[in-house]
């Protein structure tokens, strides 16, 4: 009985994507080892969103070079999103040859036939389809258990933003049959589930490319009717799809939480347009006055780029003035990372490292100054938390996140892990509260 080990890079996709990559494993057999030196099979799922991830990845391959001089027999896989660019499991070969297996995103289901054919070859192997195919359903999965789970609804991307590798790397967009979605959702709640995420590159957009009547918010209405099912999160939402219809259809979905995440990516239009990202600062702020006039407490949190090519002072400072006036709950900020074979990767105006690092800091101290102000309000309020474990830094604190998707520590009973409880805020930091029990 071989054992296997999974590193996962990246988003809540690639998250989900391990989930499956385990349960195929242990079909066939296999058992998670109980550390990284003890795997027969050691695999890494990857991601390609901006260079720091893939240099991670080499530095963990060039760890893992050392392990399999020690032990020959152990099987080195990497997949995902990096392997899928063009020319990368080449690139791969040349800078980490011990790698046995290169899979890409499109043929996850094919992993254990491909490891049998290592073994039985003893040569590496790469298999990498060059287009997505149908989706597979009825893929086992194994989750990480608890009461919190992710479900896939689309893959693929049909947007094309012009410093974004992931439609050339997830394929085009294809939404999963609404009756699959449901089946998986009622599964995970007989088995004890609470809360899901629906995930998708775009969730907005979901089935538009599906025959009849079926939309994103129709499938809300469709998981909101599971019994037992206490909460509903969903990502990613792109502004340029985001309805009116949509959003009053969440206003009366009570199992949907109260957290919208928005990626913004920048606040001029100028650069929203290089951007290729199909809506204007005006068109956002329209948007956000719509969800906090529907959805009253909606947490709003969002992505930005600082450093995109050809990004001046005056456009950074509009920028600041957006997140100025929208006040997120949080911010996901990022300096513009060049990915070869997109549109912007090309553009003039590629800005030095030390300009995108001093604004990237501006931007974070901006934001977490409105983090803190935003966490600070609360206390003092009763919210609903779900208790997902304890504390990784306190073991003697309990954990979980409010329908607003706000991180809260308090003591508690082990015995209330898994539950809804509510829990009054009595401190705030910058990244999470503190609360109390309420009896």
């Amino acid at each position: 009985m071989k054992s296997y080990w999974t590193i996962v890079y990246g988003c809540q996709m690639n998250e989900r994507d391990s989930e499956i990559i385990a349960g195929l494993l242990e079909e066939r057999g296999y058992t998670r080892a109980p550390a990284l030196e003890k795997a027969d099979v050691i695999i890494l799922h990857t991601c390609c969103v901006r260079e720091k991830a893939e240099n991670k990845v080499y530095g963990k391959l060039g760890q893992l070079a050392r392990l399999k001089s020690k032990n020959p027999d152990l099987i080195i896989a990497v997949g995902g999103c990096m392997t899928q660019q063009p020319g990368a499991a080449e690139e791969m070969r040349q800078k980490a040859p011990h790698v046995d297996l290169i899979y890409g995103t499109h043929n996850i289901h094919e992993l254990p036939n491909l490891l049998e054919r290592v073994s039985f070859l003893r040569q590496p192997v790469a298999s990498i389809w060059d287009t997505e195919g149908e989706i597979v359903e009825g893929l086992p999965h194994r989750t990480a258990g608890g009461v919190k789970a992710l479900v896939t609804i689309s893959y693929g991307c049909n947007n094309f933003c012009s410093y974004c590798i992931v439609p050339y790397v997830r394929g085009r967009e294809r939404s999963r049959r609404p009756e699959d979605i449901v089946k998986e959702v009622q599964e995970l709640v007989d088995d004890g589930v609470l809360e899901v995420m629906l995930l998708g590159q775009n969730v907005n957009s979901y089935g538009r490319d599906l025959p009849g009547e079926i939309d994103f918010a129709r499938l809300l209405e469709m998981v909101n009717g599971i019994e037992g099912l206490r909460r509903i999160r969903y990502m990613t939402s792109h502004p340029r799809d985001f309805t009116l219809d949509l959003i009053r259809t969440l206003s009366r979905l009570d199992k949907v939480c109260e957290h919208v995440h928005l990626p913004v990516q920048a606040g001029s239009n100028r650069i929203l347009e290089l951007m290729n990202r199909g809506y204007t600062r005006e068109d956002y702020f329209v948007l956000v006055d719509n969800l906090r006039r529907h959805l009253p407490g909606v947490s709003i949190t969002t992505d930005l780029i600082v450093g995109f090519p050809g990004e001046t002072e005056e456009d950074f400072a509009a920028t600041l003035d957006l997140v100025e006036r929208v006040q997120f709950d949080n911010a996901f900020t990022f300096m513009y990372s060049p990915r070869r074979g997109t549109a912007a990767a090309g553009l003039p105006g590629q800005l030095p490292l030390e300009v995108k690092k001093e604004r990237l800091q501006r931007l974070m101290e901006l934001q977490n100054r409105i983090s803190r102000a935003k966490n600070e309000a609360l206390v003092g309020r009763e919210m609903e938390v779900l208790v997902e474990g304890t504390s990784e830094n306190d073991p003697t604190q309990l954990s979980g996140r409010t329908r607003t998707h706000k991180l809260v520590h308090f003591p508690g009973s082990q015995e209330l892990i898994g539950k809804l409880v509510q829990v009054r805020i009595t401190q705030a930091q910058t990244w999470l509260l503190k609360g109390e029990v309420v009896a």
